[in-house]
């Protein structure tokens, strides 16, 4: 991809392959600042967009859509790094001329793991609750965090997120890709709002069998990185009556593929 930019106007040119002789211009909107738009068209979360929409299944493969510009309009540092992105992509379809929507919440990839434990013959799942200032809600959900893009550690950081928010310890062999059963023309990852963000997740599965003790320490644990603002709260919750006690898409999309997995036989070790 050749690029070409100019500090002064907060402007930059992307050259497609995909579109030759079609350069995109890319600008900022008022108010981004240079050193937020310099992150943001250097940022894995902006390449990995530029890298979808001219992939095989990508948005631009056919030839029937184009990109004629980009406008960067916020960015949210994680420290060092583009944690969100959000920018306006015009992106018109050449029979019509029309334009599709295009707004863009850029934050990457994220990982959560159903962790079921098997006690005394009954199926339990482990859950957190914590505050979701976007929806103004607690919230019970799958032990969950997003992935460093730069990292790609997709395993590691689910192995991670579950010591970080319930205190278990996994080995990375002791959990499953529920999302490497999907067919691989779906890219084998869930998207949760394709409609405005890019998110992708992976989806985990770890199933072991505990003493009774080891489901009442973590009934209630407090947990989370307090430096962070997390304030996790563990809860322990029978498998039967997850699919009714929770709103969290994560949960209930881990439910159905593991469930259809068993189904099809694609467990074997963990049919009941």
């Amino acid at each position: 991809m050749a690029t070409d930019s100019s500090s002064s106007t907060l402007a930059h040119t992307i050259h497609l392959p995909s579109q030759p002789g079609q350069p995109v211009p890319v600008v900022a909107a008022s108010g981004v600042s240079g050193s937020d738009f310099r992150n943001a068209i250097e940022s894995s979360l902006f390449k990995q967009w530029l890298k979808n929409i001219q992939t095989q299944t990508g948005m631009l493969a056919n030839g029937a859509m184009s990109l004629s510009q980009v406008l960067i309009q916020g960015v949210d540092m994680f420290g060092k790094r583009v944690g969100f992105l959000k920018f306006k992509a015009d992106v018109v379809d050449k029979e019509t001329g029309l334009k599709v929507p295009g707004i863009v919440f850029a934050r990457g990839p994220a990982v959560a793991v159903l962790i079921l434990l098997d006690s005394d013959g009954e199926t339990y799942a482990v859950l957190t609750e914590q505050v979701r200032v976007p929806v103004g809600r607690l919230i019970l959900e799958l032990p969950a965090g997003m992935l460093d893009a730069d990292k790609g550690d997709i395993v590691g950081a689910a192995v991670k997120e579950v010591e970080e928010e319930t205190g278990i310890h996994l080995n990375l062999d002791d959990v499953i890709d529920l999302t490497a059963f999907l067919e691989p023309s779906t890219g084998c990852k869930i998207f949760p709002s394709p409609g405005g963000c890019d998110e992708d997740i992976s989806l985990f599965l770890h199933r072991t069998e505990v003493d009774k003790g080891i489901i009442q320490q973590l009934q209630g644990k407090q947990m989370g990185l307090r430096d962070q603002g997390e304030f996790i709260k563990v809860h322990v919750a029978p498998y039967k009556n997850l699919w009714r006690m929770t709103a969290d898409a994560k949960a209930l999309m881990a439910i159905a593929l593991y469930e259809m997995a068993k189904r099809d036989g694609l467990l074997p070790s963990l049919q009941d």
